[in-house]
């Protein structure tokens, strides 16, 4: 089962799509990692998911519905902003009094247990917490709403180490006990291997690579032997990009059979490995970039 699923979505402003032709299914209870270049079109995606946008072409469906399209669709999903935003005058008690009226599943007792376990201040105003404070603020929000699927845009970009470690585990309890689906938009990919295990990547406004995480790892891999032309592999192996030496070639490849090249020297890839390697790929259709060193 979906909790999202995209077709041909676009989204355009004036004459720039900040999202093109996107065909995504993203699976229920899963935490699915979105990653991408400034500009890819993560944040596009995440409003179109929510609502709050509307997409110029395509068609996208969560939790089995339009998004935006009423209060009982709005109400399935929790959405936490780049900017993780709270009201700065109001204070923490004020800001869970104001997501009882306005969400009409909204779990007091989960909200009050999350601020008082995090050690928030319900007198406290907003405006005079820390950035990792009003980002567990946030997050709570988004929690006690009990949505079927959390949105949550570069939640802990502004964070330190140890707030930013806090807030993931946080966030990995809620998932274990709520049952919810998850997408996280994030740059920093040590933080996605630690909670994720389904992928996205976004580049220039497309779906570039899609999967769990477990498989994506288990069918790229990293040749390395004598300096050979890439074009050469086998048909049932991808070039992702290569790199050559004056005698040296490294391939990155995905596969899901058995390499049989003896002269191939074949390691696995670690997460940022392989995402940076999706990130430097040219668009589909162009040949597999290739360094010279």
């Amino acid at each position: 089962m979906s909790v999202l699923r995209a077709r041909g979505l676009g989204k355009r402003y004036r004459r720039r799509w900040a999202l093109n032709g996107c065909a995504l299914d993203i699976p229920a209870g899963h935490v699915t990692g979105l990653v991408g270049p400034n500009g890819a079109g993560k944040s596009t995606l995440l409003g179109l998911a929510a609502g709050m946008l509307a997409p110029s072409a395509g068609t996208i469906e969560v939790c089995g519905g339009v998004p935006g399209s009423g209060p009982g669709q709005l109400a399935k999903i929790g959405f936490v902003a780049q900017n993780t935003p709270v009201y700065a005058t109001l204070t923490v008690e004020e800001h869970l009094r104001l997501g009882a009226r306005l969400n009409p599943g909204w779990d007091g007792a989960l909200a009050a247990e999350r601020i008082d376990r995090i050690g928030l201040d319900p007198a406290q105003r907003a405006g005079k917490l820390s950035v990792g404070q009003r980002a567990q603020l946030a997050l709570t929000l988004g929690i006690a709403k009990r949505p079927e699927l959390l949105l949550l845009d570069e939640p802990v970009a502004a964070l330190d180490p140890l707030a930013r470690r806090e807030f993931l585990q946080d966030l990995m309890a809620a998932v274990a006990e709520h049952g919810l689906s998850v997408v996280l938009s994030s740059h920093l990919v040590s933080d996605l291997e630690r909670v994720c295990d389904h992928l996205v990547v976004l580049v220039d406004s497309r779906v570039r690579l899609a999967g769990e995480l477990d498989e994506l790892l288990a069918t790229h891999h990293r040749l390395t032997g004598p300096r050979r032309d890439p074009g050469t592999l086998p048909a049932g192996q991808e070039v992702i990009s290569a790199s050559h030496t004056e005698r040296q070639t490294t391939v990155l490849v995905r596969t899901t059979e058995p390499i049989l090249d003896p002269l191939w020297t074949v390691s696995q890839v670690g997460l940022e490995d392989l995402v940076l390697a999706y990130l430097r790929a040219p668009a589909p259709g162009r040949p597999a970039l290739e360094v010279v060193r």
